[in-house]
């Protein structure tokens, strides 16, 4: 399998979808009986590269799909800071379904989000002074480069897919570090790794957060038995 199609398999769900958030749609990434090994799997793994076997070894593992939508809620509060409800709703959902079969979270999608536009109140109409369009801010070179017009990069939904796959891309150079594929998402340099450590900031106040619903509904879950 290469790189293309791993990219190309990342989520097909639609904007109709984005207020469902639902494990019923997403059976099919259960665990269940793994298959013996055959000669053509064999083939498979030698044609591999090293980002497409990260890629498969975290779907076979299964991602906990309760985790992730648990994420859900805090970026959703954290957009809200930002922008309208529905609007924050709506980027929250895209953060989760377009993340799924990939080696990132929601959250993952949603630090790059509120580092690149969070100032503009998460416009798909923000554009840099570089050039850079849309919330996930993509270059109209990127955005060519991976099946769009800049255009479309005003479409939040395509916004999202064009970023997941640049980061997948920069995965790809970063050898699978996670955080300097984040890094070279904005480019190299000082400002890259300015980037990088307001990246680390949102992330740890979304950390923060994740944890404290995480203590509410465990101390919710013990009250209840006690009952």
């Amino acid at each position: 399998m290469k790189k293309q199609t791993i990219i190309k398999k990342i989520s097909y769900m639609t904007t109709g979808l984005l207020l469902l958030w639902t494990p019923v749609l997403f059976m099919a990434c259960s665990k269940g009986p793994q298959p013996a090994a055959s000669h053509a799997s064999l083939d498979r793994d030698l044609n591999e590269t090293s980002l497409e076997k990260e890629i498969r070894n975290v779907m076979e593992k299964g991602i906990s799909l309760d985790e992730r939508k648990r994420q859900v809620p805090v970026i959703e509060l954290a957009f809200a800071r930002q922008t309208t409800p529905e609007r924050a709703r709506n980027l929250a959902a895209l953060c989760y379904f377009k993340t799924l079969g990939t080696p990132f979270s929601p959250l993952d999608l949603a630090e790059i989000a509120l580092a690149e536009t969070g100032g503009h109140r998460l416009s798909s109409k923000a554009t840099s002074t570089k050039g850079a369009i849309g919330v996930w801010q993509l270059m109209p070179k990127q955005a060519r480069s991976h099946g769009y017009t800049p255009e479309e990069m005003r479409n939040d939904e395509k916004c999202a897919e064009a970023a997941v796959r640049t980061l997948l891309s920069k995965l790809e150079v970063a050898d699978g570090n996670m955080d300097r594929a984040k890094k070279f998402y904005c480019g190299v340099g000082p400002q890259a790794d300015a980037y990088l450590k307001k990246l680390r900031t949102i992330r740890q106040a979304l950390i923060e957060e994740l944890d404290q619903t995480r203590e509410k509904v465990a101390l919710n879950e013990k009250d209840s038995s006690i009952q």
